[in-house]
């Protein structure tokens, strides 16, 4: 039996078909009307090639390799069924924890297990109820006319934090583990490689060369920088305050 809806991700309009229901209730808080602009659909055979992906970065990062079923498996082949086809529409999906503050959205991009989680976690302490989660994994992020807009998706990270908004991104900071607090900015030929490498790269080529071209024109379009952190809220202070006034 066959589950589909329509949702709107990064403001298309995407028809999800799917093998299990699991899909469509994470998505469910992205459900719209009208025809869609895109449809994709999920087989066995992309389940099964996530739960081999899944096994080989577990394998590669020393874990246990994980047993997950295959309802949730399909959610990760819905994901980047999408990310494959977001290029063609000026639009790619990054790895990174983005929060916004009084309208405009700032995104935190590292090697996994760096902390990005953690320092926006302490934006919220820092700031409150100013402080609105927008993605805390994957969130899509469209680039066009020298302005970047950054969206919600449900693919949220372990925490399932995020919402169901676009912003403007402000600026993109790349975070690094230190023992005393710093940030600076990037001039764009620095932060191209870790722009890239956050990215979701597509296996198709013509989308992949999109992609590039996209991450080109995101590190002309916000104000990019490094924080080196130690965790504390200091960290935030130093970063909120310097991202702000640019």
């Amino acid at each position: 039996m066959e589950h589909n809806g329509i949702y709107r991700f990064a403001n298309i309009s995407v028809q999800v078909v799917s093998l299990f229901p699991y899909a469509q209730k994470m998505c469910e808080a992205y459900r719209c009307q009208g025809a869609p602009e895109l449809t994709i659909a999920t087989t066995q055979k992309d389940i099964d090639f996530e739960r081999r992906r899944a096994k080989e970065v577990a394998r590669k990062e020393g874990r246990p390799e994980p047993d997950h079923a295959d309802g949730y498996l399909e959610t990760l082949a819905v994901y980047r069924k999408i990310a494959e086809k977001m290029p063609f529409y000026d639009r790619m999906l990054m790895h990174g924890s983005c929060v916004a503050v009084d309208g405009a959205a700032y995104l935190f991009i590292a090697r996994s297990g760096t902390g990005k989680s953690t320092h926006t976690r302490l934006w919220r302490k820092l700031l409150g109820d100013r402080a609105v989660m927008v993605n805390d994994d994957k969130p899509l992020v469209q680039v066009a006319e020298g302005k970047a807009i950054i969206y919600g998706t449900p693919w949220d990270g372990k925490h399932r934090l995020s919402s169901n908004v676009a912003v403007p991104l402000q600026a993109a900071c790349i975070l690094e583990r230190a023992e005393e607090n710093s940030i600076r900015p990037l001039i764009r030929e620095e932060a191209l490689p870790m722009l890239l490498q956050q990215s979701y790269r597509p296996f198709d080529p013509e989308a992949l060369a999109k992609t590039v071209a996209l991450v080109d024109r995101l590190a002309g379009a916000v104000r990019l920088y490094r924080l080196g952190c130690n965790m504390n809220i200091g960290a935030a202070e130093l970063s909120y305050t310097t991202m702000k006034e640019g």
